[in-house]
């Protein structure tokens, strides 16, 4: 592989949006191996197609762990049974997904509710006091008058 395939750290950070702190866990937990030269780091296209994956990995909200593990089994088993572990990742993922959905449409429709409830309570007040006088007057008038 030639040099000019390789990109610097703060390139990799620069493509990939990423802070160095996030490339440099990445390095630790060891999903990325860049090439070390001293105390500098050089990524190759075999990083550059990791950290896609990561990321794409990371949006479908797949643990880290689950990546990597995911891509420990091309090294260790090949592609057919990276493929199979990927549906069955791919098929848990969907039905967390699916109940976050769920979860999140249920919510929506509660708010919905309770601001049109609350709209109705603030058109059925009538029209605004704009120095808010009247509003506090008359919690005071009825508060005095038993």
């Amino acid at each position: 592989m030639s040099d000019s395939e390789y990109i610097g750290f703060k390139e990799m950070c620069a493509r990939f949006d990423v802070t160095p702190r996030t490339l440099r866990y990445y390095e630790y937990i060891e999903l990325l191996s860049p090439r070390k030269e001293g105390r500098s780091r050089f990524y190759g296209p075999r990083e550059v197609a990791r950290m896609k994956l990561i990321l794409r990995g990371r949006r479908f909200g797949f643990s880290l762990e689950d990546i990597r593990q995911w891509l420990l089994i091309y090294g260790e088993k090949g592609t057919r049974e990276q493929y199979r572990v990927w549906i069955e990742l791919a098929d848990r993922q969907l039905e967390v997904l699916r109940q976050q959905r769920d979860e999140l449409e249920a919510s929506m429709v509660e708010l919905m509710a309770l601001r049109d409830e609350t709209r109705s309570l603030l058109d059925g007040m009538g029209p605004a006091d704009p120095t808010g006088q009247a509003e506090a007057g008359a919690g005071k008038e009825t508060g005095t008058a038993g």
